[in-house]
């Protein structure tokens, strides 16, 4: 089960709404315990079960010792991310942080609305659901609701973060093309283009070179395109007119359509958004990174004040992972 965008919990959560899979069998793998978490237990099951989707993922891309070296890798990811989530669910519990059953009916009923389909019938899929109700509450509780965001700090990131806010430069163009009739008409229409360029350089008007040569859907208005914006063109032409002052002909640009001449008519330089145009989404993007540096505070207390006890072996060849990862036999208490 995948959590429906409405539930999906920000980047600093590191938390994901696991699809419940069937238990694994004695035959599949012998359970063991491979951390402890406080008076919690994170059976070896439970992380395999976690790791069903992304497993079944891996199997398709990668194989043999390749293959092997990502399962691991992934297996701690799992594990800690298991291990933060057992804390935070025992500090939801110690705050006495509930989920109501109609808040979980509504969530249902949401992610419904949003094309999840979900079986109510399921238990594992039921308490999914309210584990993660319950770690939006904590979070919000806890992190979000002592975030503030001063003018002072909207106005520094607004100054760091100009280029995020600016519209891209705009330009006004026309253009001459020249496409093959066939995959065998390049060398012709190669030369055609040559032929248009050097009319051009002898003085002759792009718009009736245009009219008369080009195979464009504008050819009928002298190769007028209008307004285009930095970013919406091919690479080759965006390197071409960059070069250019308004009047400037670029050189011959070849493309996958063809043979292009292109005159620059007009160029609105980059436009920055004044600051109160922006100070909403700028107050968003601000909040979102304070709450992260908060969370990522919240939760590294949790751990150092919490009993971890991890029992997961780590094949000595594995490969080293990004951000906290558990090791064999570490503990940790208050």
């Amino acid at each position: 089960m995948m959590a429906p965008h409405w539930l999906r919990l920000t980047v600093f959560f590191s938390v994901a709404l696991i699809a419940p899979a069937s238990p694994l069998s004695a035959a599949q793998v012998e359970d063991r315990i491979v951390a402890i978490v406080n008076s919690d237990l994170i059976m070896l099951s439970d992380m395999k079960r976690e790791l069903t989707p992304e497993r079944e993922r891996m199997q398709k891309e990668f194989h043999g010792d390749m293959l092997a070296r990502r399962l691991k890798t992934a297996e701690y990811m799992a594990l800690t991310s298991m291990i933060e989530r057992k804390l935070q669910l025992q500090e939801a519990k110690t705050r006495s942080v509930e989920v109501t059953d109609q808040e979980v009916r509504q969530a249902v009923q949401n992610m419904k609305q949003q094309g999840e389909t979900i079986d109510e019938t399921n238990p594992a899929n039921m308490k999914n659901v309210r584990e993660q109700l319950t770690l939006l509450k904590v979070v919000d509780r806890e992190v979000r609701s002592g975030v503030m965001v001063a003018d002072s700090d909207m106005k520094r990131y607004f100054q760091e973060h100009r280029d995020r806010f600016a519209l891209p430069e705009e330009y006004t163009l026309s253009q001459i093309l020249i496409l093959p009739r066939s995959p065998d008409d390049t060398a012709d229409a190669k030369e055609k283009v040559r032929d248009v360029m050097k009319r051009l350089k002898q003085g002759e008007s792009f718009e009736d070179l245009a009219l008369q040569f080009s195979d464009g859907p504008n050819a009928s208005r002298g190769g007028r395109i209008g307004l285009v914006r930095q970013g919406e063109l091919l690479p080759g032409i965006e390197r071409a007119i960059a070069k250019l002052v308004p009047g400037g002909i670029s050189d011959v640009i070849e493309t996958s359509e063809g043979f292009q001449v292109v005159r620059l008519e007009d160029k609105k330089p980059k436009q920055f958004r004044p600051y109160e145009e922006v100070r909403i989404e700028i107050q968003g993007l601000v909040f979102q990174q304070k709450s992260e540096d908060v969370f990522q505070a919240w939760l590294a207390d949790l751990k150092n004040k919490a009993y971890i006890e991890i029992k997961f072996e780590a094949a000595p060849s594995g490969p080293t992972t990004t951000g906290p990862a558990p090791r064999p036999s570490t503990t940790s208490k208050e």
